[in-house]
């Protein structure tokens, strides 16, 4: 493998995704083009991918870069409907496995797949390992607001938690806000139903009275669905399966606000004029709510840079998702997390109730 050296050296699993292997391969090429310094290894069936590179509308691209590209052999492929269990024993030699193990083997420094994200939790953990003192990994990702961003966590690698897992997951959130993001002593919410102490489940429940109990740095309490974008709090926690309906409800809604409103307009011919001037602000209202725009997230808590992206990603989201992965291995994400952890949560304690 040529690659660039004194650069960064991204593994993308180039068979995740709905759409198969083309748009990684595509996503990649781009990548390349955008950041100089950066290396890529394809991850997947060799042949397959080989015959990619090889097609005409890719030629033009590879010229460019081809010496910052390599293919690195994977026999199996993990479906976006299989079960992350059995897959995860079965098929060892998958392309979600062997990128990991890159990641492992300091040969990539950051793995991305836009596949199957139960299986790349799990496979993180198994050939990867944890930060100390975090029991499961999870999903961070920005939800814009109308100041600026707040970050969710977590966004679908969880669906079902323990109260100590979420008090995990806020210090995890806090670190990265802090040490990546750039923003000192950020405010930190549980998501519920209502504001007062008695609501939630039984878990966020118990999860709440831990974080008050060992006075969880900027901890505000309970806060509500709409609360997030009135940007009460910089960091909103929650299990995974409230996160990923919470973000795919967002998504959803902000497309259907675009399609609301160019409905209404189009109804008054005057109004078609300003439709027209007002296209690329709606544009960019619609990406800023859409996972291409950001491309992939970083599942913290494994002891590895690792990002994963929408199963419907285009070209443009594996590019962008690749250049966030790189960026993240470039900053040393991991080991910056490592040192606030083993600091900040030495001797947590599972609730009383847990016991």
């Amino acid at each position: 493998m040529v690659l660039a050296p004194n650069g960064v050296t991204v593994a993308l699993d180039a068979m995740g995704g709905d759409y198969g292997s083309e748009v990684n391969v595509r996503g990649a090429l781009l990548a390349l083009q955008h950041s100089p310094n950066l290396s890529i290894l394809l991850v997947g069936q060799e042949a397959e991918l080989k015959s990619q590179l090889n097609k005409r509308r890719f030629k033009h691209l590879l010229k460019k870069v081809e010496k910052r590209i390599a293919i690195v052999n994977a026999d199996e492929v993990i479906g976006m409907d299989e079960s992350a269990s059995t897959a995860l024993r079965k098929k060892t030699r998958s392309s979600i496995h062997i990128g990991l193990q890159l990641t492992k083997d300091k040969k990539a420094d950051a793995f991305i797949s836009m596949g199957h994200s139960g299986a790349v939790m799990a496979a993180s953990m198994v050939v990867l390992g944890r930060l100390p003192h975090i029991e499961r990994p999870a999903i961070i990702v920005k939800v814009p607001t109308n100041t600026g961003f707040v970050f969710l966590l977590d966004a679908g690698a969880n669906v079902d938690c323990k109260p100590v897992q979420l008090v995990q997951f806020a210090e995890m959130g806090r670190t990265y806000i802090e040490t990546i993001e750039g923003l000192p002593s950020p405010k930190v919410g549980l998501l519920s139903n209502g504001s007062e102490s008695h609501k939630g489940t039984e878990t966020t429940r118990q999860a709440h009275e831990l974080l008050f109990s060992i006075k969880f740095p900027n901890y505000t309490g309970y806060i509500e669905g709409y609360d997030v974008f009135n940007h009460k709090v910089d960091l909103v926690v929650c299990d995974g399966f409230v996160g990923n309906v919470t973000l795919k409800l967002v998504e959803g809604f902000a497309a259907m606000v675009v399609v609301w409103f160019r409905k209404a307009i189009r109804k008054d011919v005057k109004s078609l004029v300003a439709l027209v001037l007002m296209r690329n602000v709606l544009k960019n209202f619609k990406s800023q709510f859409h996972y291409q725009a950001h491309g992939a997230a970083p599942l913290l808590g494994s002891d590895g840079v690792v990002f994963i992206g929408h199963g419907k990603s285009n070209d443009l989201a594996v590019k962008n998702g690749i250049l966030a992965a790189a960026q993240a291995g470039q900053s040393k994400l991991v080991d910056k997390l490592r040192y606030q952890l083993e600091r900040s949560l030495p001797n947590q304690e599972k609730s009383p109730k847990e016991s």
